[in-house]
C-alpha cells in the first residue's frame, strides 16, 4: 500500500513537472533541433565538411503539337559527393501523378454534402469543373513511359514505384565517383484547366495552344546528410527537392512557335529574324520593356500552322531544374537589369488575350522583384528572368515562371478590361513566382518535406516588394492583421508540419510564416538586426540545402538574440497572440506631508459615488443636530482628514532622517500605475503599450517578450509616468497578430459596426412560376 501511494505521488509529481515544462514558453529548442555537426554547425552555417550531390543533364525533346505529347532522350551524369557508397539511385517520375491509378487520384476526397450545401445554399451541389476533373482523371492516358534505360549500352535494372524509379547499380557508386546513364521517355501533356497541377496545355478557340512544360523529364531525387534519399511520393501538394547541375537542352517544336525556357538561348540566329535579334540586343540595355515579338507578328502566326519544326537550344549552369513554354501565340518583350553583380534580362511571354495588362505590368514586375529581393537576400545570378502567361496560375522554375491573370472581354463592346483584383493579383503572382528564384531555386530547401521554407520566406519578401511597388498596396499576406482569422480558427496545424499533411496550405505555409517573419522584423528584432541576419542566411545557404534548424540558428547567431521562444511559439504550436489588459491600479507616493496626504485622501473620498440613500435624504431629511446645535462638538467640526500637529511633527522627524536622494524622490511627483496583463492566446509576445495622458499626449512603451519568462499567463507591469494616465491600448498599430483586440484597451471601448436593413423576402409563388413563358435559348458560342 505504501509503495502504491509512493508511486502515485511520483506520477503526480512527474505530471506536474511535465505540465511545468510544457508551460515554459522560453524552453530552449535544442531538444527539438538536430545535433550540430561538422556538416551543419551550431551557428546555422554550413560546416567545413558540408557536401551535396550534383546531377548534369544533356537532353533532346520534341513537342508533338497535334498529339499534345512530349518525347525525350538524354544523358544524366550523377556526381556522388557524399561520404557514402550508394548501391542504387532514385529518380523522380512526376508525370506518373497523372496516371489514373496514382496516389494523387486514389486518395482524393471530395467535400462533404454539408460543405457543398453551404457553398451553394442548396441541399446538394457540385461544380461542373469538379465533376469534369473527377471523370477526366479516370480516362486520361497520363504518366510517363520509359522506353529505354541504359549505361554504356547495357540495360539498367530498375523498378518504378509510382512517382519514383529506383536504378539498381551493377557496382556501388563510391564517394567522389560519377555515374552516367541514358534514358528515353514519352508522355501525353495534360490539359491544365481540366487536370491541373503546375504544368500542361491551354487550348484557345482560334485552334492554338499554349504549352507550359515542367516535371517533364526523369529528375534525380535529392540525397543529403539529414534525410538520405528524399523519395517521398509526389502526391500533388509537396513540391520538389532537387540537386544542382548544368543543363544542355535542345527543344524541337513547330517552326512558328516561340519558346521560353530555363537558361540562355544558344542559337538565336537560327530561330529569330534579324529584326527580332536587333530588338533583343536593344532590350538588354533598355530602361523600359522592348517588344521582341510584336502582337501583330503573334496574330499573324496564329492564323497559320506550320508543319515544319525548329530546334531551340538552351544551356543553363548551376540550376536545379529546367522548364519551358512554347506557342505561336506568344508576344515577347524584354528589359535588361544590371546592378552590383546582377546582369540579367527580364522577359515576358504572353498571348494577345493578356494585353493590355501584361504588356504594361509583367516585365516591370519582374525587374522590380529582382531589384527588391537583391536588397534583402542575394544578388540574382542568372542571365534571364522570365514570366510566362498561360494556363498555370502560378508556378516557379529556375529563371522561368508560369503566371495567370488576364483581362476579361466585355461581351457587348468587345473591349478588354480588368478589375483591381486582377491587376494587383497579376503583379503579386509575378513577384511571388519570380521571387522563388531566390527561395528555393538558389537557397535550395527541401520543398517536399517543408513547404513553408520556400513559400513562407518567399511570401515574406513578396510582401516587402509589394510595399515598395506603391503606397497602400493591397497585400494579402504578411500584414499581421490578415492572419488573425486563421490563427483564431480551430482547423490548424503547426507551421512545422509536412506539406502533404496540412489542411490549409495557404495560411499555414504562406501566410503565417510570412507574418511571423514580419513580426520578427518589425516588432521583435527591428529592421537593422533582422535584415542583416536574414541576408546572412541567404548568403550562407545560396546554392546549398538548408534545413529549418539552419534558418533558426542563423537568425539567432547573426542577430545576437535568443529567439527560441519565437520559433517554438510561432512554428511549433498553434498558439495565438491574445493579450488582455485586465485592470489598472493607480498608485500615489506619500509626500510625508500630512496636509498634502490627507487632502489627497479626502479628494479620493469625495470622488466616490454618493449612495442612493444619501441622495434622497439630501434636503428632505431633518437632522437632529441641526435642530439642536448644542449637540455638536470637536468631532462635528473636524472630519477624519483633519491634520493634527502631532502628525506634522512626526512627519517632520521622518523627513529629517532621510538622505538627500530620498528627499528628492518625495518631490518627484511621479504617477505610478500597476497594469495587470494576461496572455489568453498562449503565444508570448512583446507588449506595445500606447499610454494616453491627461495632457492629451500619447507615448509608446515597448516591452520585450521576455516579460513573460517567469509566468507566461499573467504579469503585472509598473508604469512610472510624469503625467496622469487616462487610457491604455496594447498593440495600437496591430503589429503582433492579436486575434482579439476587444480586450486590448483600458477602459474598454465600444466596437463599431453596421447593420444593413432589408425587406422581407416574398415566398416563391409556384403557380406564377409555372405559368412563366420559357425564354428562347441562344446558340452556344
Amino acid at each position: 500500500m505504501k509503495l502504491t501511494t509512493l508511486a502515485a505521488l511520483c506520477l503526480v509529481a512527474a505530471s506536474a513537472n511535465a505540465a511545468t515544462i510544457a508551460d515554459d514558453k522560453f524552453r530552449q529548442l535544442e531538444e527539438l533541433l538536430p545535433t550540430p555537426t561538422t556538416i551543419r554547425t551550431a551557428s546555422g552555417a554550413p560546416g567545413h565538411a558540408y557536401w551535396q550531390q550534383r546531377a548534369d543533364y544533356k537532353m533532346r525533346a520534341t513537342l508533338d503539337e497535334s498529339a499534345r505529347a512530349i518525347t525525350g532522350s538524354g544523358t544524366v551524369t550523377y556526381h556522388n559527393n557524399s561520404p557514402d557508397t550508394l548501391s542504387y539511385l532514385w529518380v523522380q517520375l512526376d508525370q506518373n501523378m497523372f496516371r489514373a491509378d496514382s496516389d494523387n487520384r486514389t486518395i482524393a476526397t471530395q467535400p462533404s454534402r454539408d460543405a457543398w450545401a453551404q457553398a451553394k445554399g442548396e441541399a446538394d451541389g457540385l461544380k461542373f469543373e469538379a465533376l469534369r476533373y473527377m471523370l477526366e482523371t479516370r480516362t486520361f492516358d497520363g504518366g510517363v513511359t520509359i522506353d529505354s534505360l541504359t549505361s554504356g549500352g547495357r540495360p539498367l535494372r530498375h523498378m518504378i514505384n509510382r512517382t519514383m524509379m529506383r536504378i539498381d547499380l551493377d557496382r556501388p557508386l563510391k564517394p567522389g565517383a560519377t555515374f552516367s546513364f541514358d534514358v528515353s521517355w514519352r508522355f501525353k501533356v495534360p490539359e491544365t484547366t481540366v487536370l491541373g497541377r503546375r504544368m500542361g496545355f491551354e487550348r484557345f478557340k482560334d485552334g492554338n495552344d499554349i504549352f507550359e512544360i515542367a516535371q517533364w523529364f526523369p529528375r534525380m531525387a535529392a540525397y543529403y546528410d539529414t534525410y538520405g534519399w528524399q523519395n517521398k511520393q509526389y502526391l500533388g501538394s509537396g513540391e520538389f527537392t532537387l540537386e544542382f547541375g548544368d543543363y544542355d537542352v535542345a527543344l524541337t517544336v513547330p517552326a512558328d512557335h516561340i519558346v521560353a525556357a530555363t537558361g540562355e538561348l544558344q542559337n538565336a540566329g537560327a530561330v529569330l529574324t534579324s529584326t527580332q535579334l536587333e530588338r533583343l540586343a536593344r532590350a538588354k540595355t533598355a530602361t523600359a520593356p522592348v517588344v521582341i515579338v510584336t502582337q501583330q507578328e503573334a496574330e499573324a502566326a496564329e492564323k497559320g500552322r506550320s508543319s515544319a519544326t525548329r530546334t531551340w537550344h538552351f544551356k543553363a549552369k548551376n540550376v536545379r531544374d529546367f522548364a519551358f513554354a512554347s506557342s505561336r501565340k506568344f508576344i515577347w518583350d524584354a528589359q535588361g537589369y544590371k546592378k552590383d553583380s546582377t546582369d540579367t534580362v527580364a522577359m515576358s511571354y504572353y498571348p494577345k488575350e493578356a494585353n493590355p495588362l501584361w504588356g504594361q505590368y509583367s516585365t516591370q514586375a519582374v525587374v522590380h522583384t529582382i531589384d527588391q529581393y537583391n536588397k534583402y537576400s542575394l544578388d540574382y545570378p542568372y542571365p534571364v528572368a522570365i514570366s510566362v502567361n498561360g494556363p498555370v496560375g502560378g508556378m516557379e522554375y529556375p529563371m522561368l515562371s508560369f503566371n495567370g491573370r488576364r483581362p476579361t472581354k466585355d461581351e457587348k463592346s468587345g473591349a478588354l478590361t480588368y478589375s483591381k483584383a486582377t491587376k494587383y493579383g497579376l503583379i503579386s503572382v509575378i513577384i511571388h513566382e519570380v521571387g522563388h528564384n531566390y527561395f528555393p531555386m538558389i537557397v535550395n530547401s527541401d520543398e517536399r518535406q517543408w513547404t513553408w521554407m520556400d513559400e513562407g520566406l518567399n511570401s515574406f519578401l513578396q510582401y516587402l516588394a509589394e510595399q515598395a511597388w506603391e503606397e497602400h498596396y493591397p497585400s494579402n499576406r504578411g500584414d499581421p492583421k490578415n492572419i488573425t482569422a486563421y490563427m483564431r480558427s480551430s482547423d490548424q496545424q503547426p507551421i512545422m508540419t509536412n506539406g502533404e499533411s496540412v489542411t490549409q496550405v495557404g495560411p499555414n505555409a504562406y501566410g503565417k510564416p510570412a507574418t511571423a517573419l514580419n513580426v520578427l522584423r518589425e516588432t521583435v528584432l527591428g529592421r537593422e538586426l533582422f535584415d542583416f541576419a536574414f541576408r546572412e542566411y541567404a548568403q550562407r545557404w545560396k546554392f546549398k540545402r538548408p534545413t529549418p534548424a539552419d534558418l533558426f540558428r542563423t537568425m539567432e547567431d547573426a542577430s545576437g538574440t535568443d529567439l527560441d521562444w519565437f520559433w517554438r511559439g510561432w512554428f511549433y504550436t498553434t498558439d495565438a497572440v491574445d493579450i488582455s489588459i485586465d485592470g489598472i491600479t493607480e498608485m500615489h507616493i506619500g509626500a510625508k506631508d500630512p496636509d498634502l496626504d490627507q487632502a489627497w485622501k479626502k479628494a479620493q473620498r469625495d470622488a466616490e459615488p454618493v449612495s442612493i440613500t444619501d441622495q434622497r435624504n439630501q434636503g428632505t431629511l431633518a437632522r437632529r443636530v441641526d435642530a439642536h446645535p448644542e449637540l455638536k462638538d470637536f468631532y462635528n467640526q473636524n472630519d477624519d482628514f483633519t491634520v493634527t500637529n502631532k502628525a506634522r511633527n512626526k512627519a517632520a522627524d521622518e523627513v529629517a532622517d532621510l538622505e538627500d536622494w530620498q528627499k528628492a524622490l518625495l518631490k518627484q511627483g511621479k504617477h505610478l500605475y500597476l497594469v495587470d496583463i494576461s496572455n489568453k492566446g498562449g503565444l508570448v509576445s512583446p507588449l506595445i503599450l500606447e499610454i494616453q495622458l491627461a495632457s492629451g499626449k500619447k507615448q509608446i512603451e515597448r516591452i520585450p517578450a521576455e516579460i513573460w519568462r517567469h509566468d507566461a499567463r499573467k504579469v503585472t507591469k509598473l508604469l512610472v509616468l510624469d503625467d496622469a494616465m487616462t487610457g491604455l491600448l496594447q498593440d495600437p498599430f496591430l503589429e503582433t497578430a492579436d486575434i482579439d483586440t476587444s480586450n486590448n484597451g483600458w477602459p474598454r471601448k465600444v466596437a463599431p459596426s453596421r447593420v444593413e436593413l432589408f425587406k422581407t423576402r416574398t415566398p416563391d409563388d409556384m403557380m406564377k412560376d409555372y405559368a412563366t413563358p420559357i425564354k428562347a435559348v441562344k446558340d452556344a458560342k
